[in-house]
């Protein structure tokens, strides 16, 4: 069945997940997951292997129908997606600008730009089975970004990366939602980077444990449970710009500002 629409004049979120559940070879795979995803937001998932991450995407985006519960989404919204995995072909001798065009139509002027926004532009002309793992994720990362996505989905976007280069490319994600006026979506492991680069955390294990702010979710019993404590003197991510972003995803200057359409947790200076 279709994921209903529902007219961006009517919700303040982009997606919605209500009572979602998912039951395969007699193991819930997925027990009553509702969240929402509004604009400029990032949303991290967190939780052990096995928790129903990567499966509650799928559901989200429509790639899996859900045993019972809905999903809706805003009219008109467009996604992009980084998967946690991306094998390139051994048969596929194709550079990233060629990569890039798989995309959807685009100038070479727009695919050269998102590649330099993500300090890839040296990339343009290399072959894709040259690229480092980082660089590759930057690659993957621009082909989404070219469709100018309302909500940008990544799972496991740093899978693979030392650390450095997981500092690195969660530091670029952290700037995208004001560059390209996108939510996020994301999963990962790697909760202290993660947590310092979020507005929002949903620890999961098939239901959600619990749900809030990085702060609120480093101190939670449940959070706790899992992880374990360890996060102390953690610096946090703050959002702070000179700027907001209306319900629709539109980048409102500060000085026309009247009310904060953000969710709490947004930090304006």
């Amino acid at each position: 069945m279709a994921t209903p629409e529902t007219p961006a004049s009517a919700t303040p979120f982009l997606i919605r997940g209500d009572g979602l559940t998912i039951e395969r070879s007699g193991r819930r795979l997925l027990d009553g997951v509702s969240l929402s995803v509004a604009p400029c937001r990032i949303v991290t998932l967190v939780g052990p292997n096995g928790a129903g991450k990567t499966t509650l995407v799928r559901v989200l985006l429509g790639l899996l129908a859900p045993d019972s519960g809905r999903v809706e989404r805003r009219a008109g919204l467009v996604v992009g997606y980084v998967p946690q995995r991306f094998a390139v072909p051994a048969n596929l001798p194709m550079d990233v600008d060629a990569f890039l065009q798989l995309a959807g139509p685009s100038s070479f002027a727009q695919r050269r730009e998102v590649l330099q926004n993500l300090a890839a532009e040296h990339l343009h002309r290399s072959s894709l089975h040259s690229l480092s793992g980082g660089e590759l994720q930057r690659v993957l990362l621009a082909r989404a970004l070219l469709r100018q996505p309302d909500l940008l989905v990544l799972d496991e976007p740093a899978q693979g990366l030392d650390v450095h280069g997981e500092r690195e490319l969660y530091g670029l994600i952290a700037g995208l939602r004001d560059r390209q006026g996108c939510a996020v979506l994301m999963i990962s492991h790697d909760l202290h980077l993660v947590m310092a680069a979020t507005d929002e955390v949903i620890c999961l294990e098939q239901h959600i444990c619990c749900m809030g702010t990085p702060e609120a979710i480093s101190q939670h019993p449940e959070y706790l449970r899992l992880f374990g404590p360890g996060w102390e003197g953690l610096a946090f991510y703050q959002h702070r710009h000179n700027h907001h972003h209306d319900l629709h995803g539109n980048v409102v200057p500060d000085e026309a500002k009247t009310g904060c359409d953000c969710q709490d947790g947004c930090h304006h200076e």
